[in-house]
């Protein structure tokens, strides 16, 4: 998966690995360059909604939520909005249909099956990430043309978990 901030042109590729519901930055490339890693570490509070983010051993909060495939992320008094992309795509239309995860994480439970009629905000699976539960829901009404993971699989980052058509 690539992302970019707001609507800048550079994309940026990152690599996560998840210790005990901690998420570590392992590899991070702009536009296909590899880039110095920055100390960063981030994880689940307490509280719904609200992340711990550690950069360089300073830890602050923030508050994340997803619409659509872009993360608004409240942070120091900013907001950041992060926008999921497709490897190589010129946009985030580029892929419709398929639903990918934005974080490793490990498949709970399976609710539809290839072939299935699914109607809009209807929840495909139940993912499990940094010690969340979140529901993959329909973005449209169509056919599931595939699902590409059973539950207890885990799945990286970008790994295309269910496709749709119309």
């Amino acid at each position: 998966m690539e992302w970019s901030i707001a609507d800048s042109s550079p994309r940026y590729s990152v690599k996560l690995r998840d210790t005990d519901g901690t998420l570590t930055l392992t590899d991070l490339q702009s536009d296909g360059n590899e880039q110095p890693i920055p100390n960063i570490s981030i994880r689940r509070d307490e509280q719904a909604g609200r992340l711990l983010v550690e950069v360089d051993g300073s830890a602050r909060f923030a508050h994340a939520a997803r619409v659509g495939d872009s993360w608004w992320i409240h942070m120091n008094g900013r907001i950041h909005v992060l926008h999921g992309h497709q490897p190589g795509s010129a946009s985030a239309d580029a892929d419709e249909g398929g639903l990918s995860a934005l974080m490793p994480g490990t498949i709970l439970e399976v609710l539809v099956k290839e072939g299935q009629r699914v109607r809009e905000g209807q929840t495909l699976l139940v993912m499990e990430a940094m010690k969340m539960e979140h529901r993959i829901l329909a973005p449209k009404a169509g056919e599931v043309l595939a699902v590409n993971f059973a539950a207890g699989d885990r799945v990286d980052m970008g790994a295309t978990l269910v496709k749709l058509g119309d």
